[in-house]
C-alpha cells in the first residue's frame, strides 16, 4: 500500500485517537482506576470488568501498528535503505511487544503479585515502547534529508520531549518519588505515547487534509 493512501491513514489516524479515547472510556467501569497513576495496561489485568474490550483493542493496535510499519518500510527503502528498516523496526517491535504480547498477556491489578503472563506483558511492553521511543527521531532525521526542515524539527523535538516524559514514567514507578508529582505513572505514559504517535498524526493530517 502507498503511504500517501487516505485510507491507510484514516484508519491509522483513528487508532491513535482510540489509544487515549478508549482507556477514557473504559476507566468509568472499573472502580478505583485512576487513570493519572496506574499504566494501561491496568485495564486489561486479571481484576479488570474491561479485561476483554481493552485486550482486544491492543491486538488491534497491534495489527494495524504492524501493517504501518511495513507501508512506512515500502515508502522510505529505495531512497533510504537503512533508515527504512530502522524505521519499521522501532514501529514493528511495538506492535508485538506493546500491541499483540500485551493484549494476549495480561499484567495483575497489583505490582507484587508476579506471574509468567505479567513477566511477559511487562518485558513486551518495556521493548516495545524503548523501540517506538526512537521512532521520532529516526523520522525526523528522514523528513530533513527530504529537505522537509519544519517536519523534520517538529519529529526531532517530539522525540526529545517523548524520551523526557518517558524517563518521568521510568521514575514513577519507583518508591522513593511516590511522594512527588513523578508519581503519576499513568500520566506520563500517556504523554510519552502522545508524543511517540504525535508524527504518525502530522503525517496523516497532511494526507487528509491538504
Amino acid at each position: 500500500m502507498n503511504i500517501e493512501n487516505p485510507l491507510f491513514h484514516a484508519v491509522l489516524l483513528l487508532t491513535i485517537i482510540g489509544e487515549f479515547l478508549l482507556p477514557y472510556a473504559l476507566k468509568n467501569y472499573y472502580d478505583g482506576y485512576d487513570s493519572k497513576s496506574m499504566v494501561m495496561s491496568v485495564l486489561g489485568s486479571r481484576e479488570s470488568p474491561v479485561r476483554f474490550v481493552y485486550n482486544l483493542w491492543l491486538i488491534w493496535l497491534g495489527g494495524v501498528m504492524l501493517f504501518t510499519a511495513f507501508v512506512y518500510f515500502i515508502a522510505a527503502k529505495e531512497k533510504f535503505p537503512v533508515l527504512s528498516v530502522l524505521i519499521s523496526l522501532s514501529i514493528g517491535i511495538f506492535a508485538v511487544g506493546a500491541g499483540f504480547f500485551s493484549g494476549v498477556f495480561s499484567i495483575n491489578e497489583k505490582k507484587g503479585v508476579i506471574t509468567l503472563a505479567s513477566k511477559i506483558h511487562g518485558v513486551g511492553a518495556a521493548i516495545g515502547f524503548t523501540a517506538l521511543l526512537f521512532f521520532p527521531l529516526m523520522q525526523g532525521i528522514l523528513e530533513l534529508k527530504n529537505r522537509n526542515i519544519i517536519l523534520g524539527t517538529v519529529c526531532i523535538v517530539s522525540f526529545i520531549l517523548a524520551f523526557v516524559f518517558f524517563i518521568f514514567f521510568i521514575m514513577g514507578d519507583k518508591e522513593q518519588f511516590q511522594n512527588s508529582i513523578l508519581k503519576y505513572e499513568g500520566l506520563w505514559e500517556r504523554m510519552t505515547l502522545f508524543f511517540m504517535y504525535f508524527p504518525f498524526v502530522l503525517k496523516s493530517f497532511s494526507i487528509l487534509f491538504k
